[in-house]
Order: structure tokens, then C-alpha cells, then sequence
């Protein structure tokens, strides 16, 4: 028998406002945060650790372990830009977490079968960093990358979405205390998701080290199982809201319109002579000045343009003023936004560090606990979680003594001062590089690259703290910039930006580790990125990000100076009222706005 659709189940359009209460509500928070906890712990648990599984189960290098780790990270912040796309525009949030959900248990299922079973990998090998090991054949790569690919595409499901759909159950504009209840929930989410990362990052880690692969990798998957079971039994009681139109397709329609209106022929904006496109009620009747070339889209050519309700035939050939603004919005930040992609590369640092780590003395203190080298991360994960805590607390009301200013820093200040500690990180990254480097050759280590340097790894604490520093200060400044750029209705667009520039830094860090790899070792010469930390300069490597940090600080003051104010006049105003800054407050913070969790990379 066909089932017939609840009514109150799926809505689309103003019906999203005014759903019942039948549905949703808080009887669905242990479905919804235990499947965004539990894939936490197990996804961002494998990252850490994993240079050590691909250099010695697969045999890889070093520099090709790192490239594959640059690019399955680039992968994963791709994909949510396009899970919010599918999610907003055709199958709606539901079934977009669902599906990321199971892909990505199958792919952490794969991954755990190559740990299981040793004809998935090479024949085991005693020194791959020495000998010429048997390396992995096509069906094992493809077996390994395809869990990796599967990964990637469950996070594309469930990173952009989880937080938007738990807001979905509880927000009830007919409710006077629903503005507490979704702070409330949004507090409860980011403590769960800071809480997981924190215990993937030490706990999972720690199960690695001590029980092996198979167990470490098998925890994760079965975490990954209940975190499936639990958000799928709790379909009946969801409230499953249909996709409407995303702001992606506005703006391919923005561009298509300027191109098929390329001949018309702009009139000085003064003179008057041109008639604009825009809905009733809008306050944006006439385009701004600035990217001119765009107004064509906008731009009235005969009555025959639209019907006999004022709406645009072809949306295609004639789009709205908002939504020309829309998309200059955008093009007017993406000089800023390429500024942090060199951070990005700084943040992406996961693999190098770990094998430092894992040469060096892991003691907390002497002949007590030993810290597992893919665990140090959480010292940026906690400084990043301090520094948040603090900064609206604390900083702000002893800056704004100074700067005179409410807000303390302003967000260019802000992102500024991340990039400027980014430099100080990977300067502070190197010199203890040179120095763990120079005392394994002082101790005799150079042709081991598996001796343990008498030396501290806590000496990698500080550029673990610099990181989340940075981290705190110029990511979460870029996604509030964006925010103070856009209408709320591009509320998702900061988080796509900013994931974006974490892909194109994951790029960007492969590129750099390819070429270093390439040209370092011509003329029979040691890679700086050899097989060997001992034998290699991973010391000039970091040297080599801190020079282009550098340069970037001077690339971003440029940025700024040519983004200019956009104050006195200059910022345009959008069709936000009370009512719908009210309307909208729940959707905006699903997006990411105000998140103190910045998740690793």
C-alpha cells in the first residue's frame, strides 16, 4: 500500500515557518547530536595517524604520504560545498545527511578491511624507510583511495547540513521562549562537536598506538555504525523540510543573464535612462556602480521581459538587483578570501609534525604517560577553545580601553593578526626542527630515521598553541567578515568561502611538498623532504612557508587597502528588517555564525 506524505513531516517555501509541533522538538536532540558526535570521534580519529599507517603499511614516502593526505583533506572540504548545493536545491537535508552517513561508513568499513587483511596491502616490510619495500599494486591503492573518496563524500553530506536540520526541529517563531531553546541547542552542539574532537584527537589516537590498526581503525567504524542507527530510527519523528532555490543557481543565473545581455548598451547611472528589475518591496531598486558590467542582468530591455505579475519570463535573461548585488558581494571579498589560503596551508600541517613527534621523547614527564604523536594537535584544538572562550570576555573589554571601539579588534584587525602569528608559527616550527634535526645527528641518529632523539616533543607544543592562535583569530574572522559582508541570506556562502580556502590551501600545500620533493633532490642531493627527518631539511620547509607567510601578510594589507570602507555610504543595504533578521536568527547560526569550533583540517 502507498504511503501517503505527513503533512507536517515536509514543507517547502513560507510553510517552513509554520509547521506544527507534532513533529521536531526536542525529542529528536539524542537522534541528531549523537550522529554528529559520534562521526566526529570516528572521522577526524583516523586523520592524525594516518601518515604513519600509509609510510609504514603502504610503503609510501614520506612526500607521497603527505600529498595523498593534502588531497583526501582538499577532497573533504570541496564536497560540502557541493552536499549544501544538492541539499538546498534538490533532495533536502534529510536525505543528504542520511546518504553522507552511510557513505561515509562504508568508506571507514574499507578502511578497516585494509588493515584486516593483509593481501589489501604490500607484503609487511621491517624498515620501509630503509629498504626497497614492495609497494602497494593498482586494486590496493584503488581500495585504499576509494575508502578515502567515500569519506570525503559522507563529510560533503553531513558537515554543511547536521547543524542546519537540528536547528530545523526546534525552531517555532509561535513559541516566545524559542530563542533560548535554539541558543541552548546550539551551545549543547558546539560543546559535543569541541568535546569529540577533543577525544578523537587523544583517545582514538591512543587506541592506535596501543592496540594496532585493526582495532584502531575498527572503534572508529563501529562509533560510525551507532551514529548511523541512531539518526536513521529518529526518520518518523523528523520535521524534513524541502529544498528551495540556492543561492548557487542565482548567481549562475546572474552570469548567464550579464552574458546574453553583453550587447546592450549601459546609460550613464545618473542620466536615469535605464529601467531595473526588482521585487516589490525591495529596497534595492537601482544597482550600485561598482562591477558595472553586471547591471546588464538587471536591466529592463522591453516590457515584454516580464508577465503580467512583474515577474521575469526567463530568470535567466533578467534577474532581480538583489541578486546582482548578491554575486558583486561576493566578487568584492574573493581578493580577502585568497589571503588565507597560505594560512590554510599552515593549518593543514598535519603529517610532518607527527613524525617529528614520533622521534622525539613523547613523555609528559619523565617515565610517566607517553602522548601519542598524532595526539598533539589537541594543544591547538585547546588554545583555539581558550582563545574563544576568552576573547569576548576578557580581550575585548581591556582593547576596547584602547582601540575605543565596542567590538575591541576589528575582523580585518583580527584576520590581520592571524596571519602576522601564522609567520611566527612556522618560523617557531622550523627553528625547533633545526634543533631536534641537529641533536639526532650530535647523538649519532642520521642514518636512523627510527631512533628516538633524546630531546622533548613538548618543544612542539608552542607551534601547535601559535597554530590555534592564528587559527582562532583569522578563520573565525573571515567567516564573521563574510557575514558582515552579506545579506543573511547568503548566511551560507561565508562557511562554503572559507571551506573553500581550506581545499585550495590542502592544494596548494601537495603543490609545494611536490615541487620541494622534485627539485631538492636533483644532482644526487637529499630531498629536503626525504624519507629520513634526519637526513632531510624539514627545517627549510617550514622556513620556506614562514617566507611565504610573509609575503602574504603584505598581500593581504593590500587586500584591504583595495577593499576599502565600507562605511560611509559605501555598504549596500540589504532587504533586512527586524522582522526578518528575527526570522532568519536560527538559520544563521546553523550556517556556522558566531561557531567557536573551527574544525581541523
Amino acid at each position: 500500500m502507498a504511503s501517503m506524505e505527513n503533512p507536517d513531516q515536509t514543507k517547502s517555501g513560507d510553510e517552513e515557518k509554520h509547521v506544527t509541533r507534532k513533529l521536531g522538538g526536542l525529542k529528536t536532540m539524542p537522534f541528531v547530536i549523537s550522529n554528529e558526535t559520534f562521526e566526529k570521534v570516528a572521522s577526524f580519529g583516523l586523520l592524525p595517524n594516518m601518515i604513519l599507517y600509509l609510510t609504514n603499511e603502504y610503503h609510501m614516502s614520506i612526500a607521497t604520504g603527505a600529498n595523498v593526505l593534502f588531497i583526501w583533506s582538499a577532497i573533504s572540504n570541496f564536497m560540502p560545498i557541493l552536499g549544501a548545493f544538492l541539499s538546498d536545491s534538490f533532495l533536502g537535508r534529510f536525505l543528504v545527511i542520511a546518504l553522507g552517513t552511510v557513505a561515509s561508513l562504508i568508506g571507514m568499513s574499507l578502511l578497516w578491511l585494509t588493515a584486516v587483511f593483509p593481501q589489501a596491502r604490500p607484503p609487511h616490510c621491517d624498515s620501509p624507510m630503509t629498504e626497497s619495500c614492495v609497494k602497494a599494486n593498482s586494486a590496493q591503492l584503488a581500495h585504499l583511495f576509494g575508502s578515502f573518496v567515500l569519506m570525503s563524500i559522507g563529510a560533503g553530506g553531513i558537515r554543511p547540513c547536521s547543524l542546519a536540520f537540528g536547528a530545523d526541529q526546534l525552531y517555532d517563531p509561535s513559541n516566545a521562549k524559542n530563542k533560548r531553546v535554539m541558543q541552548s541547542f546550539f551551545n549543547w552542539y558546539y560543546a559535543s562537536v569541541g568535546l569529540a574532537i577533543m577525544i578523537s584527537i587523544t583517545v582514538i589516537v591512543y587506541i592506535q598506538d596501543k592496540a594496532g590498526w585493526v582495532v584502531g581503525f575498527g572503534v572508529p567504524v563501529g562509533l560510525m555504525f551507532i551514529s548511523t542507527v541512531m539518526f536513521l530510527l529518529g526518520s518518523p519523528l523528523y520535521i524534513k523540510l524541502m529544498p528551495n532555490k540556492s543561492l548557487f543557481t542565482s548567481f549562475a543565473q546572474v552570469t548567464v543573464a550579464t552574458w546574453n545581455n553583453r550587447d546592450l548598451v549601459l546609460p550613464p547611472m545618473e542620466s536615469g535612462g535605464a529601467i531595473w528589475y526588482f521585487h516589490k518591496g525591495s529596497k534595492l531598486i537601482t544597482p550600485t556602480e561598482k562591477l558595472r558590467f553586471l547591471n546588464k542582468a538587471c536591466m529592463i530591455r522591453s516590457p515584454e521581459d516580464i508577465d503580467m505579475d512583474g515577474r521575469a519570463l526567463n530568470p535567466w535573461n533578467l534577474c532581480t538587483v538583489k541578486q546582482v548585488e548578491e554575486l558583486k558581494a561576493l566578487i568584492k571579498v574573493l581578493p580577502i578570501w585568497s589571503s588565507g589560503i597560505i594560512i590554510a596551508v599552515t593549518i593543514s600541517q598535519q603529517s610532518f609534525p607527527v613524525l617529528q613527534a614520533n622521534s622525539m621523547d613523547r613523555h609528559l614527564i619523565p617515565g610517566g604517560l607517553k602522548i601519542p604523536a598524532g595526539s598533539f594537535g589537541v594543544f591547538a584544538m585547546i588554545t583555539l577553545t581558550i582563545w574563544v572562550a576568552a576573547y569576548d570576555r576578557i580581550v575585548v573589554p581591556l582593547l576596547s580601553k584602547f582601540t575605543k571601539r565596542s567590538q575591541g579588534l576589528s575582523l580585518k584587525e583580527r584576520m590581520g593578526f592571524g596571519l602576522i602569528i601564522s609567520c611566527v608559527a612556522t618560523a617557531v616550527a622550523g627553528l625547533v626542527e633545526s634543533k631536534r634535526r641537529a641533536a639526532a645527528i650530535r647523538q649519532g641518529l642520521a642514518d636512523n630515521p627510527y631512533g628516538v632523539v633524546h630531546m622533548s616533543a613538548m618543544w612542539l607544543v608552542p607551534q601547535h598553541c601559535l597554530i590555534g592562535l592564528a587559527e582562532g583569530l583569522n578563520a573565525i574572522g573571515q567567516i564573521e567578515f563574510y557575514y558582515s559582508q552579506f545579506p543573511k541570506s547568503m548566511a551560507s556562502i561565508g562557511v562554503a568561502l572559507f571551506t573553500l580556502g581550506m581545499a585550495v590551501g590542502n592544494l596548494i600545500g601537495s603543490l609545494i611538498v611536490s615541487i620541494l620533493n622534485k627539485v631538492t633532490k636533483t644532482h644526487g642531493r637529499v630531498s629536503w623532504v626525504s624519507n629520513s627527518l634526519n637526513k632531510g631539511h624539514y627545517d627549510y620547509y617550514y622556513w620556506l612557508l614562514t617566507a611565504l607567510s610573509v609575503i602574504n601578510v603584505f598581500y593581504y594589507l593590500l587586500c584591504i587597502w583595495a577593499f576599502g570602507s565600507t562605511e560611509n555610504g559605501n555598504k549596500v543595504e540589504w532587504d533586512e528588517g527586524d522582522g526578518m533578521e528575527d526570522e532568519l536568527e536560527a538559520d544563521d547560526h546553523a550556517k556556522g555564525k558566531g561557531s567557536p569550533i573551527v574544525f581541523p583540517h
